[in-house]
């Protein structure tokens, strides 16, 4: 029997440093570990602090992620100390929280993930006006015409001419897992250049709320977001007005570029509908309150929270989040007198305890401990989370809209809804959401805008903003769905001060590594479940299902060797 081990290391197109050794038995993969091989300890200098001052600090746990880390950070403190913010503060949060969502997926969808489906090199071979024939079909997007499509494929010729791919660098054209006809390849290199310039321009609403991107302020017990029709230096009416052009772009963009490209491409590429499932389990925590509710209010939340267990969409199980521990038996870090099962958050320790090999490495695979991402489990069980369990979560709930647009994915594929538990499932989830939360978006708006106009102009509760008002000991549990899933922030305050904090991020959940029980982490089981690997030097099914999760493992840090020399390549062994 033939074995090869694969070592990708670093999995790019990603944020963060990520490691993915696989074994490979007859062009399948038998065995894989995930390793995340920063460490970085953003919760061990939260000690000691103002709890008012967490949201700025927690923001950098990433470049991408940043809106919801604040978020978390406020609501947990919110909930130590038991404040209400105003309703336009839970709208202007969601409608932050809604456009980094988008911007988000359609960045991951084009830029991170697009190229293990779309072959660069091959556009070259396309008929620019068939490729307009194809793309008009799909929408009325205008720039769906053969002069266009031309444009974009000289543009692409001289990159290649020049022999510099610049950004297109480094791919795998001509691999034979590519299945696009060049004229799809065509369509997805000319929307794939678009969205550069598209999501540049639709995350200025984060500017005008928050003051600036990629880290927006953000205020515990509401929104710093005054506003005075009246007053050039607050939300006022043109501010108002830029706010819902940009809204209405991010929409359009959506409905007639990604959406239909997601169906266009997956159509070619219905075998991964039956690969890269992973775990069966799928957690979400909820996402979007409406306005006049709260966070903790799970019954007016946009996407609801809860569990399905064993793929079962007949049934969604309460979520608790007294369930969740995290274990570190496999992960470099230490538990002083903690017990096998692991520590809910609220008792969690952050004791990095390095007992890996020195670089270059061997093979992770051989360590007992061989990462630096803790195992978050949920009643002993492996979770996956992001937009995939959030679409199944809310389908299972009855949701409408996951619904209609669920039937419409999978009347388009032809296939059933055993579909969505896999890669191409993963993928297809993440659109679903971005057409539901650019819809919302819209929603939201119309509130606020009617809100304002009824006089109800308050963005701010200061009720609890002394800490002489403040208990001597309190705790939190701050939490949302972010882009890549379930968020969770826990604080305890003795004093005034912050006397523990701990967070358990969507990629802890999903990339986690074996438990006590030997359970893999998603990652690592969505790489056994019934997954190809045609070329192990040239592993593009690894990055297909890695890449479904949008991986986020920490702040984006790139090695660069200034004189060009290899800093690193995949490693095969038979």
């Amino acid at each position: 029997m033939a074995r090869t081990k694969v070592v990708v290391d670093p999995i790019t197109r990603i944020e963060g440093h990520l490691r993915i050794e696989v074994q490979a038995e007859n062009g399948m993969i038998a065995d894989a570990w995930a390793s995340s091989t920063q460490f970085r300890g953003i919760e061990i200098i939260m000690n000691g602090r103002d709890p008012r001052d967490a949201w700025a600090f927690t923001q950098r746990i990433c470049g991408v992620c940043t809106v919801v880390h604040a978020i978390a950070s406020c609501r947990a403190v919110e909930d130590a100390l038991d404040i209400t913010i105003p309703p336009n503060a839970t709208i202007i949060r969601n409608l932050v929280h809604g456009m980094q969502t988008v911007q988000d997926h359609v960045i991951h969808f084009y830029h991170l993930h697009a190229l293990d489906w779309v072959d660069v090199v091959s556009a070259l071979k396309a008929d620019p006006d068939r490729a307009g024939q194809i793309a008009r079909s799909l929408s009325p997007w205008p720039n769906n015409s053969g002069t266009y499509f031309k444009a974009v494929q000289e543009k692409l010729q001289k990159f290649v001419s020049s022999g510099q791919l610049g950004i297109f660098t480094n791919g795998y054209w001509g691999h034979p897992a590519y299945k696009l006809p060049p004229e799809v390849n065509l369509i997805a290199v000319a929307h794939y250049l678009e969205a550069l310039d598209w999501q540049r321009d639709v995350i200025r609403l984060h500017t005008i709320f928050g003051g600036k991107n990629p880290h927006p302020n953000f205020l515990v017990g509401g929104m710093a977001s005054a506003i005075n029709l009246d007053d050039t230096g607050t939300i006022n009416a043109e501010r108002l007005s830029d706010i819902k052009a940009l809204i209405d772009k991010a929409l359009v963009f959506v409905e007639q570029v990604y959406w239909p490209d997601l169906l266009a491409i997956a159509g070619f590429y219905k075998d991964w509908a039956s690969i890269g499932g992973g775990v069966p389990n799928y957690l979400a925590v909820g996402m979007f309150p409406a306005a006049g509710s709260d966070f903790r209010d799970i019954e007016h939340l946009y996407f609801p929270r809860g569990i399905i267990l064993d793929n079962d969409l007949t049934k969604v199980v309460p979520y608790d989040e007294q369930k969740v521990r995290e274990e570190v038996m496999h992960s470099w870090y230490e538990y002083q007198g903690a017990p096998a099962e692991g520590l809910h958050p609220y008792e969690g320790q952050t004791v990095p305890n390095y007992t890996g090999p020195k670089p270059p490495w061997t093979f992770i695979q051989d360590q007992e401990k061989y990462t630096w991402m803790k195992a978050p489990r949920y009643d002993g069980k492996p979770m996956e989370v992001g937009p995939l369990a959030r679409m199944l979560v809310a389908y299972a709930s009855g949701h409408e809209g996951v619904k209609a647009l669920v039937g419409e994915a999978l009347g388009k594929l032809q296939v059933g809804p055993a579909a969505l538990f896999s890669t191409l499932g993963r993928t297809a989830a993440r659109a679903i959401e971005t057409v539901l939360v650019a819809r919302k978006m819209e929603d939201w708006y119309d509130d606020l805008v009617g809100r304002i106009k009824n006089g109800d102009v308050a963005t701010f509760n200061d009720q609890k903003w002394d800490p002489s008002t403040w208990p001597a000991t309190a705790r939190g549990y701050g939490y949302l769905d972010a882009a890549r899933g379930a968020l969770g922030h826990w604080v305890e305050i003795q004093n005034g001060q912050i006397s523990r904090y701990q967070c358990v991020v969507p990629s802890t959940w999903n990339c986690s590594p074996r438990d006590a029980e030997g359970q893999k982490g998603p990652y690592e089981a969505s790489l056994v479940d019934n997954h190809p690997l045609v070329k192990p030097d040239q592993p593009i099914e690894i990055l297909r299902t890695i890449h479904s999760f949008d991986p986020c493992m920490a702040c984006g840090v790139h090695v660069l060797d200034a004189e060009g020399d290899l800093v690193t390549t995949v490693k095969v062994q038979g």
